[in-house]
């Protein structure tokens, strides 16, 4: 048990569950609210994106989680979810960049743990404890 706790593997495993659990939450309510996809399509419009580019929020929010979940292709997964939360601050959070909420913290804390999350599992990989460890 001892040995398992200086496990480099099982923080990665640590590290892709958290990240990954923690976004398919947004992406499951993204999937269950069909209104978000037509928010997102009209923010998209506002920067002279195409409308079908809004289905992307799917594959960094659904799909990238499960495989960090999973661990299968987790590298991927991590970029996914990076791509994901760089299009989630460009199109909707910039005004809050340099901001500090009501309780003192940093305002896109949330966006920029997930962004840095994908970030380290993209460097550190699935780990062993993966169903396709890299």
């Amino acid at each position: 048990m001892l040995e398992f706790c200086k496990s480099d593997a099982a923080g990665k495993l640590v590290l892709r569950l958290t990240v990954g659990v923690l976004i398919l939450f947004h992406g499951m309510a993204k999937l269950l609210h069909g209104g978000s996809i037509g928010f997102i399509t009209t923010a998209l419009a506002g920067y002279g994106l195409p409308g079908y580019v809004a289905y992307g929020v799917f594959a960094g929010e659904v799909i990238a989680p499960l495989m960090l979940i999973t661990g299968v292709y987790a590298r991927l997964g991590g970029l996914l979810v990076v791509i994901n939360m760089l299009f989630a601050i460009g199109l909707m959070h910039t005004g809050q960049l340099f901001s500090v909420g009501e309780h003192g913290g940093y305002q896109l804390e949330l966006q920029m743990f997930y962004l840095f999350g994908g970030l380290a599992i993209f460097f550190l990989g699935s780990g062993r404890f993966a169903l396709k460890p890299d």
